[in-house]
């Protein structure tokens, strides 16, 4: 048994290695291309480039392990089943569950191993990738002058070179303006020819300009040389040059890093640790927001039902009860009911000996309402409209947040489970196909895999829409994967031929032969 469990072993971890591996570097790839335009031209380093490449490798390993799982075990015992191995084993008496229970074990050890990588490692890959590409973006591209084209990536300087020759680097046709004093085109650098490079390890720009002229226009109001006040008139200076140098600085063709805290709140940024807390920190937020609703009512309703209140929730009602102290709300509720009947019974008291002041209240009740309170009722409705519109705009935007770690939370499990199903569906498809290689395997797993990525889409897109409740939409995938790789395991333990045409003839021919039987009957 240790001999036969050695060898399915063995058969597994090398396409299970080599698959993970290519799997990772097309998920790598496809990811890549979404911010080929953000990194190219921007003269990174290798090192930047590959620090991108290994935190999004490690970013994709959630992925790539349910597919490399599937491929592997597909590939395992389809070669098993075409060399006619797993018959010899099934006539050891060694049942097809048994010959599983190797590869189960060592994907419940890959399973282990990917939440340890989604929920340790990916996070901090993930900030470490997403804040790196931040800084590639806002990088300005490499310092490149095109013929005819105004380049103005150097902070308020405009340059353009009407003819540059690549093999002296000589420019010629040289225009440069300088907005550096924030008063539009108003000095102006022409020069017949010049050259161009880099000084003090690429921190600055160095600009020989040969034969030109220097054109500055001074603003209305300004001293001229002789130290009087100048006319209205702007000032202008025309100044010719032999050999001119200019220096530019280029830091800000740099890439400078930025703080990592600004991106450790984003959720794909969270261990399920810190999901939690985020959670429970949303929680209280929603919680505090809907007993605020309820708690303003009397201020909202200055008048309607003075002396009623607004019926709280039952929920909303015990949230309250546990935020407040409960020797507190009883000495308020009864210090409140003292005031309300002593007040009652003053008025009372008040309203009961005259008769005359009943009707004449009656009276002024009956009379018309002035423009001006009419006036006042609908600005203070349109106040009470426009607070709780904002109340219940909070109340979406916060329950939207608690979904969204929500699922990050789910997901992080869901991704790792995935790598059960995944061999549930692999290892008896590839003991019913009896196909190894990397053909039909191939396609049999991109087939599921496409698959379990719709539906692992679909539930997510529910789950943050409310659709369905968060779990749901984040197990649906694995739920649906784990019936089907059942109904496969039970295939496969009956010798079933699912893909051989002649196992549907015969079920065809049961199904007609019940049919006519009916019929005839």
């Amino acid at each position: 048994m240790k001999k036969i469990d050695k060898l399915i072993i063995t058969s597994f971890l090398g396409p299970f290695i080599l698959t993970f591996l290519v799997v990772v570097f097309i998920l790598l790839n496809i990811h890549m291309l979404k911010y080929f335009d953000d990194i190219i031209g921007k003269d990174l380093g290798w090192d930047v480039i590959g620090q991108l490449l290994f935190y999004f490798a490690i970013f994709n390993t959630p992925i790539a392990l349910p597919l490399a799982v599937l491929l592997s075990s597909l590939i395992t015992f389809g070669n098993l089943g075409e060399h006619f191995e797993l018959t010899a084993i099934k006539s050891l008496g060694i049942s097809l569950v048994r010959s599983l229970l190797p590869i189960f074990v060592s994907v419940l050890f890959i399973t282990g191993g990917a939440f340890l990588v989604g929920n340790y490692l990916v996070p901090k890959a993930a900030l470490e990738a997403y804040s790196l590409l931040y800084d590639i973006k806002q990088k300005k591209p490499a310092l490149d002058l095109r013929q005819g084209a105004f380049y103005n990536s150097i902070p308020d300087i405009s340059i353009k070179v009407n003819e540059k020759e690549p093999e002296t680097g000589i420019l010629k046709g040289v225009i440069i303006y300088d907005h550096r004093g924030r008063s539009g085109n108003k000095e102006v650098i022409v020069a017949d020819s010049g050259l161009m490079y880099t000084i003090l390890n690429d921190q600055y720009l160095k600009l020989e300009l040969y034969s030109g002229y220097n054109y500055r226009e001074g603003s209305a109001g300004e001293s001229d040389f002789s130290g009087k006040q100048g006319s209205s008139e702007d000032s202008y200076r025309k100044t010719k040059f032999a050999k001119s140098q200019i220096v530019f600085d280029l830091s800000s063709f740099g890439l400078n890093r930025t703080d990592k805290k600004w991106f450790q709140s984003n959720r794909i940024m969270r261990n399920m640790s810190e999901l939690r807390t985020d959670i429970d920190s949303v929680t209280q937020v929603i919680q505090n927001e809907q007993i605020s609703v309820y708690a303003s009512a009397s201020q909202l309703y200055t008048y309607h039902f003075k002396n009623d209140s607004v019926t709280w929730p039952v929920e909303i009602k015990n949230l309250k009860r546990r935020k407040d102290s409960l020797a507190l709300t009883k000495k308020l509720t009864e210090g409140n009911s003292q005031t309300e009947s002593s007040g009652v019974n003053k008025l009372k008291a008040l309203i009961a000996p005259s008769k005359m002041d009943s009707l004449k209240s009656d009276s002024i009740f009956s009379t018309p309402y002035s423009v001006s309170e009419i006036s006042n009722a609908v600005a203070q409705a349109r106040v009470v409209k426009a607070q709780l519109l904002s109340h219940n705009t909070n109340l979406k935007a916060y329950e939207y947040q608690h979904r969204e770690f929500a699922v990050q939370w789910h997901k992080i499990l869901a991704q790792a489970i995935a790598c059960i199903a995944m061999f549930l569906i692999g290892a008896p498809l590839g003991a019913i196909i009896k196909k190894g290689g990397l053909g039909v395997p191939v396609l049999m797993s991109i087939l599921f895999f496409i698959v379990f990525y719709v539906l692992s889409l679909v539930g997510e897109k529910w789950a943050k829409q409310a659709t369905i409740s968060v779990p749901a939409g984040m197990w649906m995938a694995n739920i649906i994967l784990v019936t089907i790789g059942l109904l496969f395991l039970r295939q496969a333990r009956a010798d079933a031929r699912l893909f051989d045409s002649d196992f549907y003839s015969v079920v065809w021919d049961r199904i007609s032969r019940r049919f006519l039987k009916g019929s005839k009957t």
